[in-house]
């Protein structure tokens, strides 16, 4: 069984290459540390398997806050730990935008059904 992270960005925004950056570093680790506080929790070893098989990440990309916040929706409708991130509006976007979604770590087959028609960024 494979595991992956999924980070998805908002490109709509037009944040620079290094606020991307950033906001998917947000992502990512809040998505992670949610994934391995429920593990403790239940017991389970995803996150650990995930970080064993090298902590596979794959960043993806959508145009607007809408498509984010379904994407969000199916992560909760199917178990998927996830992570919202919306931004503290010091810099390039105003305070409160949604900026990017970790989502999982979690098995790779189970993130594919949501994330598979997403494009790279």
């Amino acid at each position: 069984m494979s595991y992956k992270q999924v980070i998805v960005l908002r490109v709509d925004l037009g944040m620079s290459k290094g606020k991307l950056v950033a906001q998917g570093a947000h992502a990512s680790l809040e998505a992670a540390l949610k994934a391995k506080k429920h593990d403790e929790i239940m017991h389970d070893n995803s996150f650990n398997q995930w970080v064993r098989e090298g902590m596979k990440k794959v960043v993806l990309k959508v145009e607007s806050e809408a498509a984010l916040l379904r994407l969000r929706d199916l992560c909760v409708r199917a178990g998927i730990k996830n992570a919202l991130i919306k931004d503290a509006g010091l810099t390039e976007v105003p305070a409160g935008s949604i900026t990017a979604l970790g989502i999982g770590p979690d098995k790779e087959e189970k993130i594919n059904k949501i994330t598979k028609d997403l494009n790279a960024l």
